[in-house]
């Protein structure tokens, strides 16, 4: 369900830059989505459609870009992605480690006309 408030936050923001630019229409948005973030496309989607009725992003489409999860061992310092959420160290085994990518979710662009 945090989808919902989720796809409200993108929609005031991607509606209220494209007022700023004098848009009628919001054609597309493009998403940076972390492996970690927890976001479920599917219910995006789905909430996006029914929230954007009756506004200028309502035949908007949606494009996901995915980041993958990055770690740092607090050990070493290797940087390296998990493998089936696997968080250890591949260089020293080490289980300490701190997240540095994968966590994101934002508008990167939009097209409107």
């Amino acid at each position: 369900m945090h989808e919902q408030s989720i796809v409200e936050s993108i929609l005031a923001l991607a509606i209220k830059n494209a007022e700023k630019e004098k848009a009628g229409k919001i054609l597309r948005i493009y998403l940076v989505v972390g492996e970690l973030s927890g976001v479920n496309e599917e219910s995006v989607d789905f909430y996006f459609s029914l929230l954007s009725r009756d506004t200028i992003a309502a035949q908007a489409s949606l494009f996901f870009m995915h980041v993958a999860a990055q770690l740092r061992c607090r050990n070493c310092n290797m940087i390296f992605s998990p493998k089936d959420f696997n968080f250890h160290c591949p260089n020293c085994k080490e289980e300490q480690v701190e997240i540095i990518g994968g966590r994101e979710l934002y508008i990167d662009s939009m097209e409107v006309e």
